[in-house]
């Protein structure tokens, strides 16, 4: 039994059941004994691999779109280029590589990161050769123009999951059953928060909310509607939260998410129509990460590379590209979605 698992087991012992919120945001961010506060999880040592792992293509085509959007709207300077949870700072390293040769670019560039994990902030500033500004919260990030990316961050704020009944919501609760951490439902009540899914939702059906994300995308998106900017949020998840998403990784492998808290990976899919009427700017449509690569001109740039390479690199690559952007791989299940200026354009790549 973990640290971590003895704690959550005194804690619902003292004050009952506790919400699935709750439970992740201790699994994954208490101060000595949370998933992303002790450890690196990323690669093929720890416990999941995202996009700027897997290929630099996808770094430099988020950077080459970024820089493409500051340019559009008049090259503010200063301006603000941020990043959400940058895990060991390969994508900005790759995003600065990338836009190099953009005039004026780095040097009206002021790089920001919100990142909660220690471990991660000293990885980072290996990774990338500039100077950082560590942020907590997106809150304290600079009142200028914006321009932030933001992969496989959402996915990680804690969500409420509620079931349908007949007349209200049960709130579906973390307990004990015989000596171990366990699922149950609390009483029904009504949700007033949840009384618009009453239309596309039936009895017993789950619903996730979340509150943390709300606040985020609010943040940002009134950055970029007082100040200019956009925003590239990638992630899973769809325009809509339907059913029971939440899951754990550990070993690169799909595991309980109460067997051992603390020691895995916990994630519950994005709503991202949630996060688009947070936030007070205009949005772009639901775009496949496929699509949007696509659209960006990563084919070519994976041409170009190949010809540099053969043997097992050229097959990585190969199989790079395809992870990247295969519909049965990361091309359906991640969404881009875009936020920027009212009577703007999105940034480009993504549908509108």
């Amino acid at each position: 039994m973990s640290d971590l698992t003895q704690h959550l087991l005194a804690r619902i012992e003292a004050h009952g059941p506790m919400t699935v919120a709750d439970f992740m945001a201790e699994a994954l961010l208490h101060p000595t004994l949370g998933y992303y506060t002790t450890r690196d999880p990323l690669g093929a040592e720890g416990d999941f691999t995202t996009a700027p792992e897997i290929s630099q293509m996808f770094g430099e085509l988020i950077g080459l779109a970024l820089a493409q959007a500051w340019l559009d709207q008049g090259a503010p300077s200063p301006f603000t280029l941020a990043e959400l949870g940058p895990g060991r700072g390969t994508l900005m390293a790759d995003i600065l590589r990338a836009t190099r040769a953009v005039p004026g670019f780095h040097a009206a560039t002021q790089i920001h990161l919100v990142e909660a994990s220690p471990t991660l902030r000293a990885k980072q500033r290996e990774t990338i050769n500039a100077e950082i500004t560590h942020h907590d919260t997106v809150d304290t990030l600079p009142e200028q123009p914006l321009f932030l990316v933001a992969n496989e961050f959402f996915d990680a704020l804690p969500v409420r999951q509620f079931q349908r009944g007949p007349t209200g919501w049960h709130e579906r609760l973390i307990a004990i059953r015989n000596g171990a951490l366990t699922f149950a439902f609390g009483p029904e009540l009504p949700q007033p928060q949840l009384e618009h899914r009453l239309a596309d939702t039936t009895q017993d059906m789950i619903v996730e909310t979340c509150a943390p994300a709300f606040s985020v995308a609010s943040e940002i998106g009134s950055r970029i509607h007082n100040f200019g900017g956009a925003a590239l949020l990638v992630d899973y998840g769809d325009w809509r939260s339907k059913g029971d998403t939440l899951q754990a990784l550990k070993d690169h492998t799909f595991a309980n998410p109460l067997a051992a808290p603390g020691e895995a990976d916990i994630t519950a899919h994005v709503d991202f129509e949630a996060l688009a009427q947070a936030a007070p700017c205009a949005h772009s449509k639901l775009t496949p990460q496929g699509v949007f690569l696509e659209h960006l001109g990563i084919t070519p740039r994976a041409q170009a590379l190949a010809a540099h390479l053969s043997g097992d690199a050229l097959r990585s690559h190969i199989a790079a590209h395809r992870r990247l952007t295969h519909p049965e791989e990361m091309g359906n299940l991640f969404k881009v979605l875009a936020l920027y200026p009212e009577n703007g354009a999105p940034p480009p790549g993504c549908m509108t």
